[in-house]
């Protein structure tokens, strides 16, 4: 079988060299690069062939991909690279990679049509004086084939290993068998499912309830799934860390002696080494020479992240025994003793792991890692998507922008700014016409029909003329003026994509000392569906699955979900004498009379805590009235022990908070609804035996909420439903499911507000429970 690589894939392996080098370049946006290539297309001939499908074969490799332009008469093959700035401060690094791909184009360009030599150029396009600059370079076919070869034969060592490693993969998938007697009650049919839409590559949507087992009930049918789907990676998303580790957790119980190899995906600043030093060679020591060294690293991350290391050998093979765990540790262990940079290093490995575990945004965000090597790679993935009720929101803020007034101030005020005349006027010309903005908009928030047109040519004036200035001084970095323009960046690209599922809005902040304040202006993402869609098309199969996902209409509209995309909702292998539900419908929890509330609620804990000592969760719908109950309840009930959840906790600081939950442990941990120890948290058993739900959940009712409210009754005709009550009760549910956790759990839910008793709310509930006593 052979195995195919694209060509920028083929080159990024073997013709990168040096220094890994980060400082800024002013690179184009996607459209701009589309334009670019559209105006040199222009400035061709007739007879010019744009995006030229090429292929080739050496030895068992095959290399295929699609050249910019080839102009017959001249016998050139262009690779086409748009830019801005001055050409002379381009990274070697990136000549050297453009000449390769430009080569092995030229190359395929020969052989499917018996050219006995060619021109191979690089047409670097300025994009702010659409100039060209063209370097030409006349080549035999026989010296082409010699480059190509070379190249080939530096990947064919690695491409053997690969098919070897993917022959030993499949046939141990094939073989794979559940690592428990038995499924628990519910997970069977919930892997039935995923089994199917891998099968048939549909998108699935899975409501399955809390304690099942849903992470091992994905990734197994899926990786069962892989083989005779010719699945080439598995992409395991989550939205917080403790969703990543127990996938990871999964995938070692499942799998601990198969060839499988499963990355650990984590933010660049949990494995940067030297958070004070820049990203370059003449910086930080684990850039210098990066490039050099990644092959050798490459290799000893594969054989460090196995646990029997003696059964790699030294010419780089992992000739797995068991599956290779490349997670943040092992990753670094590698990095280190290569000296290159961890982070960077596993982005390169992403490219030749089986399974990726990793935030939403490493697939989702613009310029996502993983949908990339996708896209260029043509890979056919199957994706999981856990807790997927949050990739709403996730989705929302990944396509949102904001002009944040401290950062023009910040960049106004930099040294950059004092150093060029330039930089200063252009950012001046944005204050003016924010400031013209101010002065036109009475009310404190009005929402816009399409971005102010003054200000959107100002900021394009100021992200040309800051990025002229940056490029200029690569070693002179403003972070100041570097923020500004990524944040102006942002928001010109989110201008492009503008449409229904967005709206501007200007909050005017109340005055300060009398003082006006100045705007926010934000491009807000409603509806992430445009967005997300060809995300999920471009995945072979998808599940998104969770606990919390009804209405199930809601989340394939804000979504995206294909129009065939299947739909499960396991029943829970709970039942409703597991556990009690009461709904205080004499307590309101609306803002209004959160005062009256307060004494209320701390009595009704302390009444459930003398009925039945054990470990609780109060759940609050902000840190002041968290504050506020928990105080009372001090001062009233002082044999009541408590604990409480504070602001910008650390993950060390969260550990200890749920630390206390011990089987014999007794106390009240006072939390936020919908923050850290809302979800993804596991306290069978006597570690936790009841939940207080002080609120529903809902968001507040703001100028924002309520043009959104109005959105979504435009689009879907559900404008409160889909805004506060979906929403709200999501939260609510999602707490409540950290009571009871396996069949064997009892305990005990209070749902403290009177609007649980209405109909419209009860029906949002989970079936199992017990009609609750109203």
């Amino acid at each position: 079988m052979p195995y195919t690589v694209a060509v920028r894939e083929l080159c990024e392996f073997t013709a990168k060299q040096g220094d890994l080098d980060l400082r800024f370049t002013p690179a184009p946006t996607a459209q701009e690069g589309i334009a670019g290539h559209a105006l040199v297309y222009e400035r061709r001939g007739p007879d010019y062939r744009r995006e030229v499908t090429l292929s080739g074969e050496f030895r068992d490799l095959h290399v295929r991909g699609r050249a910019d332009g080839f102009d017959p008469g001249r016998r050139r093959l262009e690779e086409i690279k748009t830019f801005r700035g001055s050409l002379d401060r381009q990274r070697p690094t990136h000549r050297r990679l453009h000449w390769a791909q430009a080569k092995v184009y030229a190359w395929l360009q020969c052989q499917a049509e018996d050219l006995p030599d060619i021109e191979v150029a690089l047409v670097y396009l300025e994009l702010g004086s659409q100039e060209e600059t063209l370097l030409t370079e006349r080549c035999t076919a026989e010296v082409l084939r010699v480059h190509f070869e070379s190249l080939c034969e530096r990947f064919l060592a690695w491409a053997v290993l690969e098919l070897e490693h993917r022959e030993r993969r499949d046939a141990a998938l094939q073989a794979l068998q559940f690592p428990f007697g038995d499924f628990r009650v519910g997970q069977r049919p919930l892997a039935e499912a995923v089994y199917r839409a891998a099968t048939s590559g549909r998108c699935l949507l899975a409501q399955a309830p809390t304690g099942i087992g849903k992470t091992m009930g994905t990734i197994f049918p899926l990786l069962k799934a892989a083989p005779g789907q010719r699945l080439d990676k598995v992409f395991f998303l989550a939205a917080k860390t403790s969703g990543r580790q127990t996938a990871l957790d999964a995938i070692e119980r499942l799998a601990p002696a198969m060839p499988l190899r499963v990355l650990e995906l984590v933010a660049r600043d949990k494995a940067c080494e030297h958070p004070d030093k820049a990203c370059n060679g003449e910086s930080c020591p684990l850039a210098k020479g990066f490039y050099d060294r990644l092959p050798a690293a490459r290799a000893a991350a594969v054989r460090i992240g196995h646990d029997d290391k003696a059964g790699a050998s030294a010419g780089g093979s992992d000739h797995e025994r068991g599956s290779i765990a490349l997670t943040r540790a092992a990753v670094c262990e590698a990095a280190l003793a290569h000296e290159v940079c961890p982070y960077y290093l596993s982005q390169e490995l992403a490219r030749w792991a089986d399974v990726v575990v990793g935030d939403y945004n490493y697939y989702f965000d613009h310029g996502a890692l993983l949908h990339g090597l996708t896209q260029v790679n043509q890979w056919r993935i199957g994706l999981l998507v856990d807790e997927a009720h949050n990739l709403v929101e996730r989705g929302r803020k990944m396509y949102s922008a904001t002009l944040s007034p401290e950062r023009l101030f910040q960049a106004r005020h930099s040294s950059g700014a004092s150093a060029s005349p330039l930089v200063r006027r252009a950012l001046d010309k944005v204050r003016r016409s924010w400031r013209a903005i101010d002065k036109a908009q009475v009310e404190p928030y009005a929402a816009y029909e399409a971005f102010p047109e003054s200000l959107l040519s100002a900021l394009q004036h100021g992200i040309g003329v800051v990025a002229e200035h940056l490029a200029a001084h690569p070693d002179d970095i403003d972070e100041a003026l570097l923020d500004f323009h990524f944040e102006a960046m942002h928001v010109a690209r989110a201008v492009e994509s503008f449409g229904p599922h967005s709206l501007v809005d200007v909050q005017k902040p109340a005055s300060v000392n009398g003082k006006a304040a100045p705007s926010i202006i934000c491009i807000r993402n409603i509806v992430p569906a445009p967005f997300l869609k060809p995300r999920l098309a471009a995945a072979h199969t998808s599940t998104l699955f969770s606990a919390t996902l009804q209405p199930q209409a809601f989340h394939a509209d804000l979504l995206g979900l294909p129009e065939n995309h299947a739909s499960v909702e396991v029943p829970s292998p709970f039942d409703a004498s597991q556990l009690q539900v009461h709904v205080a419908s004499h307590i309101s929890t609306r803002y209004q009379h959160r005062r009256a509330s307060v004494q209320p609620i701390a009595d009704l804990i302390a009444a459930q805590y003398g009925r039945a000592p054990g470990n609780y969760l109060a759940f609050l719908s902000s840190y002041d009235y968290l504050e506020q109950v928990a105080a009372l309840l001090a001062e009233r009930h002082p044999e009541v022990p408590q604990w409480r959840q504070s602001r910008r906790m650390s993950e060390g600081e969260q550990r200890q908070f749920l630390d206390r939950f011990t089987v014999d442990g007794r106390g009240v941990g006072f939390a936020v609804l919908g923050g850290a120890f809302a979800e993804g948290v596991d306290l069978p058993g006597r570690r936790l035996i009841g939940a207080f739900l002080s609120t529903l959940g809902l968001p507040q009712v703001n100028a924002v909420n309520e043009q959104i409210r109005a959105r979504m009754e435009t689009l879907f005709g559900a404008g409160y439903d889909y805004t506060y009550l979906y929403p709200g009760l999501q939260k609510v549910v999602q707490a409540a499911g950290r009571v009871i956790r396996t069949t064997e759990d009892r305990g005990v839910v209070h749902l403290i507000d009177d609007r649980f008793a209405r109909a419209e709310v009860q029906r949002l509930l989970p079936a199992w429970w017990a009609p609750p006593p109203v």
